[in-house]
């Protein structure tokens, strides 16, 4: 239940955040929203990550659609064991269906969440999936230093 209560929340709120930056704003207008650290400027991408593979978002969406299947059908077969792994696979799930719905829909994706300490434009789909990827990685290293302490090995992480 878990799995799914997340997807939903995060498509939603995902959604909900772009439509309302879409008719708030224009392409490239901005807004401050926290202090100086973060803004909201209105972009569209028809690419992937860093604006890369413009004009790809059909087969963008399509991948999209091919990766939440994958992880429905691996979770299905019991390949998602632990709670992390839940949470992490959510998060890439809702993450992918966000920006899958708009690159399917509209050939782009709507991008605004500036944070000025780095580079990019980015939405709430997209800090799901750097969230799950990040959630995953963490615990397979985790997973490992269990196997490793159970071996007698020693272990620095």
């Amino acid at each position: 239940m878990l799995f799914y209560s997340i997807i939903f929340v995060i498509t939603a709120v995902d959604q909900m955040s772009k439509y309302w930056i879409r008719n708030v704003l224009k392409v490239g207008e901005s807004m401050p929203f926290y202090k100086d650290f973060i803004s909201f400027t209105y972009y569209q991408n028809s690419g992937a990550a860093g604006s890369s593979l413009q004009g790809w978002a059909p087969l963008l969406g399509l991948l999209a659609v091919l990766i939440v299947a994958g992880i429905w059908w691996y979770r299905r077969k019991g390949g998602l064991q632990g709670t992390m792994k839940e949470i992490a696979a959510a998060l890439l799930v809702g993450g992918a269906i966000g920006n899958g719905i708009e690159r399917l829909l509209f050939g782009k994706v709507t991008d605004f969440i500036v944070i000025h300490s780095g580079n990019g434009v980015m939405n709430l789909a997209d800090m799901a999936i750097n969230l799950g990827v990040v959630l995953y990685v963490v615990d397979m290293l985790l997973s490992q230093r269990v196997n490793w302490k159970r071996k007698g090995r020693k272990v620095q992480i």
